[in-house]
């Protein structure tokens, strides 16, 4: 990294995920190849051609929140807001002393209060055509009051503010925690995204657009990134944060640092508004620029977090690009699609990915691409793509990809922490 940009470490997590409503659950989830996917229950899907998604589990928000304080959330705000608690009370952030007008929250969401929205239009178009709306209707719905609700739990008076680019909104989240740190204009921030759109719109425009998997027979192999017979993705919710801090303040209060990021990089397609370059052009200029920006070599990382959606385009396009950076290298490092077992969780994908990754850093564990069943002519074999089961492997650097509808990229690379 280029001097004088201070170091930024990790020094909090926390998830609530479709295979874990904790951090442990979640790796425990990661590392044992468990399937997220089920029938939905948020609503009746029968007449829909998807009729499943990765949801939550065992999951009810008054386990965590009072009821008078959770109707003014939209569930995308509540899985915002219990996922930092566990990531600030790992990283002791809300502790005495500390100067809390440096601590800031940048949050994401790809699409942000769509339950709320679904609600009240229901609520309208059942009625009498008299405007009756509730008064947080727009408080519940607007994607920066997840990290304003963040802020005003603990007195965090520092930067704030959401990203947006689809699905590397929160990817986009990290690299805006990380630079405000890294340049002095933050101490510490919690970071990451949430996304709930398990609804009739949200299965319902998907399937629109043809991007979700169909395989209503069995839904728990529905997400197949790089198999032949991959037929889209698998819709996702839950939130996850990520305390960062810069390296000196984490030391002098004695927090437990678990990983550094590094670098960050993000690029635009240009291309199309959902299709992928062919050639992985944005996804070639992304992991670059990421690289760069760490002041690091292709060969300095061993593992790859991938995009990895499950979608015919998109799979092979990554791959790609992947090849183009890496050369020969490419078929050394470990590459997996945890998507396999979360789903796609929209804006929040980078958040759930970047955790995945951190642990994968500081267990030298590689998560699996499970639901692998047939290769895919169009996919080279020398990747190792870490198929079924996890791997073990000394990590010393993992990148983290995530690209949005129009042809939004953005990466992270954690390494290892040293003195």
């Amino acid at each position: 990294m280029k001097f004088p940009y201070r170091r930024v470490v990790v020094t909090g997590l926390g998830a609530l995920t479709p295979i874990g409503n904790t951090v442990p659950e979640y790796w425990d989830g990661l590392i044992n190849g468990v399937s997220g996917a089920d029938f939905i229950k948020q609503f009746d899907p029968t007449l829909f051609k998807t009729k499943f998604a990765c949801e939550l589990k065992n999951f009810d928000p008054l386990d965590y929140i009072d009821r008078k304080e959770a109707r003014k959330l939209d569930r995308f705000s509540q899985l915002a807001v219990i996922s930092a608690d566990e990531a600030v009370k790992q990283a002791n952030l809300d502790a005495e002393g500390l100067n809390k007008d440096r601590i800031g929250v940048i949050w994401a969401s790809g699409i942000g209060g769509m339950i709320t929205f679904i609600q009240e239009m229901k609520d309208f178009n059942s009625g009498d055509g008299t405007p009756r709306f509730n008064p947080f209707f727009i408080p519940k719905l607007i994607l920066d009051i997840a990290s304003g609700h963040i802020s005003m739990k603990y007195g965090f008076r520092g930067p704030n503010f959401a990203t947006v680019s689809a699905c590397a909104s929160s990817t986009n989240a990290l690299i805006d925690a990380f630079t405000y740190i890294r340049i002095g204009k933050a101490d510490a921030i919690v970071t990451g995204g949430s996304e709930a759109v398990v609804t009739e719109a949200g299965i319902g425009g998907f399937n629109a657009m043809k991007a979700l998997s169909e395989r209503n027979d069995d839904p728990k192999t529905a997400s197949r990134p790089f198999d032949l017979d991959r037929d889209g993705f698998v819709l996702g919710e839950g939130g996850c944060a990520i305390v960062l801090e810069e390296y000196e303040h984490a030391k002098k209060r004695g927090a437990t640092i678990l990983a550094e990021l590094v670098g960050g990089g993000m690029s635009a397609d240009a291309h199309h508004l959902t299709a992928p370059h062919p050639e992985g052009l944005g996804v070639i200029n992304v992991m670059k620029n990421a690289l760069e920006d760490a002041d690091m070599k292709p060969e300095d990382i061993d593992y790859i977090n991938v995009h990895g959606t499950s979608t015919p385009l998109g799979d092979v396009a990554e791959l790609k690009g992947i090849q183009a950076v890496f050369g020969d290298h490419a078929f050394n490092v470990n590459i997996s699609s945890t998507k396999s077992m979360t789903g796609h969780l929209l804006g929040g994908a980078g958040a759930i990915e970047a955790i995945a990754s951190i642990k994968a850093v500081m267990h030298g564990i590689v998560p699996p691409t499970i639901n692998h069943f047939t290769d895919d002519p169009a996919i080279d074999s020398r990747f190792n793509l870490t198929f079924h089961k996890a791997q073990e492997r000394n990590i010393r650097a993992a990148i983290s990809n995530t690209f949005g509808f129009g042809g939004h990229n953005a990466s992270v690379i954690f390494k290892k922490f040293e003195e």
